[in-house]
C-alpha cells in the first residue's frame, strides 16, 4: 500500500457528508455529535493515557475523569462508558487492573455514567482509558467552532499539572504540589457543565493534551476570531512555574511550542518558562467557556459558589486579526 494521503481522506469524508453528523474532528470538536431524532443527539469520544501517577485507583480516577471532560466540553450528559486497556505482556498483576476499574467505576459513578463493556490488548507498557457516550438535545450541544467576537473567556481550573506530573517522575516535585495536581486531574467537570448551560455561552472546549495556547487556536480557528489572552490572569498549579525554569517541561510542551509558533503572537516577549506553561499539556485540564460579557460576573460567582474556586476571567474574543492567538 502507497502512503495515506491525510487530505484526501478527510475530503473523502467531507463528500460523503450526512445532515445528521453535527460534529466530528474536522472542526477540531472536542466529541462526535450525531442527532438521532428531533430531541437527542449522541455525543461520543474516546481518551487513552498512560499513568501519570503511582497509585492504581487514582489513576483509574484521573482516567475516567480526563474521559468524561470532551462529553462536558459540548454541554452534554454522559450515559454509557466502555473500557481500554493495553497491558503489558510480562509480569502484570491482574489486581492492579481491578484497582485501575474500581478508580474508573468510582468517578462514573458519579457522573451517573455505566460501565458497559470494554476491550484489552497486550502492550508494551500499560494504558487505560475509556469510550464515553452522552446525550444533548440536538440545538443545545456547545461547540468550539462558534465563539462570538465580545464574548469573556473563562478557565475552570488552574493550569501546569503536566508539569507536575513530570517533576513527578523524576522525584523532584514536592509532595503537596503533587496532591494538589491530583485533586484537579480527578475533578470531573460535571458542575461546571451544569453551570455553564444556565448563561449565555457561545462555546466551550477543555483543555487537556494541546495545552492552553493550543485549545485556543483550536477555537479560534474554527470560529475565525482571534482569542486575546492576559497571562498574568491566567491560574497556574503551585510549583508549576519553578520546575518548568528546572527544565523539568514534558515532550508535548515543546511539540505544542513548535506547531503553534507561527500561530500565536506575544504582546510583550516571554521566558522560555512561561511559554512551556502556556503549551503545557495538560490531563483532565478544566473548561474554557467563552461567555457573553454581560453574564460573565454572575457566571463566576456561581462557579466560585459552587467549590470551582479557581474559575477565572483570562481574556475575550476579538475580530480576526494576523494570528489566532495574542497573549499580553
Amino acid at each position: 500500500m502507497g502512503q495515506v494521503d491525510l487530505h484526501e481522506i478527510i475530503e473523502k469524508i467531507k463528500s460523503e457528508a450526512d445532515e445528521n453528523v453535527l460534529a466530528s474532528f474536522l472542526n477540531f470538536e472536542d466529541a462526535g455529535a450525531y442527532k438521532v431524532s428531533d430531541d437527542i443527539a449522541i455525543v461520543q469520544s474516546i481518551d487513552v493515557i498512560t499513568p501519570v501517577v503511582n497509585d492504581p485507583f487514582t489513576y483509574g480516577q484521573i482516567c475516567a475523569a480526563n474521559a468524561l471532560s470532551d462529553i462536558y466540553a459540548m454541554g452534554a450528559d454522559p450515559i454509557t462508558a466502555l473500557i481500554f486497556a493495553g497491558l503489558p505482556l510480562c509480569d502484570f498483576d491482574d489486581d492492579l487492573l481491578v484497582l485501575i476499574q474500581k478508580g474508573a467505576i468510582d468517578k462514573l459513578h458519579e457522573a451517573g455514567c455505566r460501565l458497559i463493556g470494554g476491550h484489552t490488548v497486550n502492550d508494551i507498557e500499560l494504558k487505560y482509558g475509556l469510550s464515553i457516550t452522552g446525550t444533548a438535545h440536538p440545538d443545545k450541544i456547545i461547540y468550539n467552532r462558534t465563539a462570538r467576537v465580545g464574548d469573556d473567556i473563562i478557565i475552570t481550573k488552574p493550569i501546569g499539572n503536566g508539569i507536575i506530573t513530570t517533576a513527578r517522575k523524576s522525584d523532584m516535585a514536592e509532595d503537596t504540589d503533587i496532591i494538589r495536581s491530583v485533586d484537579f486531574m480527578t475533578t470531573l467537570n460535571k458542575t461546571a457543565c451544569s453551570i455553564m448551560k444556565k448563561y449565555d455561552v457561545s462555546a466551550c472546549t477543555d483543555v487537556t493534551g494541546f495545552g492552553l495556547l493550543g485549545h485556543m487556536f483550536e477555537v479560534a480557528h474554527a470560529s475565525q476570531v482571534t482569542l486575546e489572552l492576559n497571562y498574568s490572569d491566567i491560574p497556574v498549579l503551585n510549583g508549576a512555574f519553578e520546575y518548568a525554569s528546572l527544565g523539568l517541561v514534558p515532550g508535548g510542551s515543546h511539540s505544542n511550542e513548535q506547531y503553534l509558533a507561527d500561530k500565536v503572537e506575544y504582546d510583550k516577549p516571554k521566558s522560555p518558562t512561561e511559554v512551556s506553561i502556556l503549551c503545557d499539556p495538560q490531563t483532565s485540564g478544566g473548561l474554557l467557556i467563552f461567555v457573553n460579557k454581560n453574564n460573565t460576573k454572575n457566571l463566576l460567582k456561581d462557579l466560585q459558589d459552587n467549590s470551582i474556586i479557581h474559575a477565572q476571567l483570562i481574556g475575550r474574543v476579538s475580530e480576526k486579526q494576523n494570528n489566532s492567538v495574542i497573549v499580553y
